[in-house]
């Protein structure tokens, strides 16, 4: 039988120490506890700490972008060679694989990435995958490892993401660990702390906000902390940090790399009989659209928002989006097919 996918993404602070270098403790914790699923699951390990790692071998280093990329160069390496050696013993090859946001927003190369993935697996190497941090464009860069994580378990349909973070869990008002949250709504939301750690991009604002398009695809999602024994083995069976329950939803491969790993062009939002229709598994017709941000060309990727502007659904558009004037002369004419609109 076809093993499941587990995607673990370890956060910056999760596996550095306050001085900024690899923590050996934390990576052996790694090593040992996914030596026990490999047999039960197709891993990927998706690490921050490259920036880290490799930042104190830059002299007054402040953090500027061509600092961060020269830091991601020395400390890449650095990285996985500490990881390999401590997944060694335990018989476990190590692959890395350096991402670009391209390499999801083009289908055909994420496909690509797919097979060599698929590949890696059945000869029982594990891929750890972190940004391309050398080569980003900047204005086409994953907004932090919490996305490249979530966009390889929404696009090789993953049946558990694990965040490790610098945190038990989710904390409420008292600073208690909320173990289970079934959706991930406004309430939920504001539970999070917007601070965030002073060696990693992202906050537990990220991390719920991805967990939730996980979700929505049908992931569960627990966010944990490596400091709890066994921390790992025990997020995969629910025994601690945050549960995110997964939305009962069939979405095709498809879609959900449409709804998660494509570049999303502009936001067109519509009225109440819009929304209804949608749905209720409908067309999008220019009829119903009532504010256009930018317009777009046939096959883009857009999003489609309520009158509140509240974003329920993406959507490929079927037809060239000059304008709202230019749209309301074709009232009856489909913006976006019903099957090439996925809701949120």
């Amino acid at each position: 039988m076809k093993k499941p996918v587990l995607v673990i993404k370890f956060g910056s602070a999760a596996i550095t120490t306050k001085e900024g270098e690899v923590d050996e403790r934390i990576v052996l914790e790694i090593a040992r506890q996914t030596a026990q699923l490999q047999p039960r699951y197709n891993i990927v390990l998706v690490s921050s700490g490259a920036v880290a790692a490799g930042k104190r071998f830059l002299t007054k280093y402040e953090g500027s972008i061509s600092e961060r990329k020269a830091a991601a160069a020395i400390g890449n390496p650095l990285l996985l060679r500490t990881y390999s050696t401590y997944f060694k013993p335990f018989n476990i090859a190590l692959a890395q694989s350096l991402c670009e946001r391209q390499h999801f927003a083009n289908r055909a190369q994420f496909l690509q990435l797919k097979d060599t993935y698929q590949e890696l697996w059945k000869n029982n190497i594990i891929p750890v995958a972190n940004e391309n941090d050398v080569v980003s464009n900047k204005e086409l860069k994953f907004s932090d490892n919490d996305e490249l994580a979530t966009l390889i378990a929404v696009g090789f349909g993953a049946e558990q993401l694990l965040f490790s973070t610098s945190v038990p869990g989710v904390l409420d008002a008292k600073g208690n660990v909320v173990p289970e949250i079934q959706i991930i709504d406004k309430a939920a939301l504001g539970l999070a702390r917007k601070d965030k750690s002073t060696v990693g991009l992202g906050g537990m604002t990220s991390k719920l906000n991805f967990a939730r398009l996980a979700n929505q695809m049908g992931i569960r999602t627990v966010i944990f902390s490596m400091q709890t024994e066994d921390g790992i083995l025990k997020a995969v069976r629910g025994e601690t940090g945050t549960v995110c329950l997964p939305q009962p939803k069939k979405v095709s491969s498809r879609n959900k790399w449409m709804a998660s790993g494509s570049l999303i062009k502009a936001m067109i939002k519509v009225d109440e009989g819009a929304v209804k229709a949608i749905q209720n598994r409908k067309s999008l017709l220019a009829v119903g659209i009532i504010d256009i941000n930018q317009p777009m060309e046939t096959g883009e990727v857009f999003q489609i928002a309520d009158e509140q502007g509240e974003i329920f659904a993406v959507a490929k558009a079927k037809i060239d989006v000059v304008d709202l004037a230019a749209i309301h002369k074709k009232k009856n004419t489909a913006v976006a097919h019903a099957d090439d609109i996925v809701l949120l």
